[in-house]
């Protein structure tokens, strides 16, 4: 009988594009698995901020802090959005305006320190005016005078950033709520390193316009993460077709 000649077993090959496919395929794969790791996440600390804001801002008042407690504020996540009271003395001469865009329009902030018994000042964000009432002497009647008392939400300093200008005492343009500015800018001393939105309580004239705190907090997490983790099930299914055709026999990849 006569011996058949043997075939030479096939060894496919890998080709190295394929290697650099794989290696593109896993690197992006895990890149966008993190990122939806990190929206997961994300959108706890969001669920947890918010469930402490809303706490906060309903509760019943607290006092505000005293003066010699307010070295151990270190934290803004700690203290903001506390609701607290507080009293004492308007110093209207030394109130600064800052710009904002509300929803009642553009317009400013009335940031007006308040003198307390202990000689110590907070300064208070007593609510929006309108573009044409800045000048305080067109809205007298809301420049309140002698003892009074305020219920508000504790509030973090703002120190400027990206979508801030720039502060610009010598004029006074001011532009955020920077309160060691504000205050070296109207001689104070003794300053919470905080300051406090005043609320809804309807001042004589109708202005300023307390209560327009910002309580929410845009939430899109979840539906970035489901993005991130559908780019990544794209990603592997992409990687999987290209090296499926980059494997495949000449023959089938030409009839394909």
């Amino acid at each position: 009988m006569t011996d058949l000649p043997k075939t030479a077993p096939h060894n496919p090959r890998i080709r190295p594009a394929a290697i650099v496919v794989l290696l593109l395929t896993i690197v992006l794969t895990g890149f966008l698995l993190a990122l939806g790791t990190w929206q997961v996440q994300r959108l706890s600390w969001k669920l947890d901020l918010i469930e402490r804001v809303e706490g906060r801002a309903h509760a019943a008042p607290v006092d505000a802090p005293a003066a010699s407690e307010w070295p151990a504020l270190t934290d803004p996540a700690e203290y903001e959005y506390r609701r607290v009271k507080l009293s004492g003395t308007f110093l209207n001469d030394r109130q600064v305006q800052v710009y904002t865009v509300s929803d009642l329009g553009p317009g400013y902030w009335v940031m007006t320190p308040l003198r307390r018994d202990d000689g110590s000042s907070i300064i208070v964000n007593r609510g929006f005016v309108p573009s044409d009432k800045r000048d305080p002497s067109s809205r007298q009647e809301g420049d309140l005078a002698g003892r009074v008392e305020i219920v508000g939400l504790m509030r973090t300093p703002e120190t400027g950033g990206l979508f801030l200008r720039t502060n610009d005492p010598a004029n006074g343009r001011w532009y955020s709520r920077n309160i060691p500015q504000i205050s070296q800018a109207s001689g104070l001393s003794n300053v919470a390193p905080f300051y406090v939105d005043a609320d809804a309580t309807p001042n004589p004239g109708g202005l300023p316009v307390g209560g327009k705190t910002m309580l929410t907090f845009p939430n899109n997490h979840l539906s970035y993460a489901i993005t991130w983790y559908i780019l990544a099930a794209m990603v592997v299914a992409a990687g999987w077709y290209v090296l499926r055709n980059l494997n495949a026999p000449k023959s089938k990849r030409d009839a394909e």
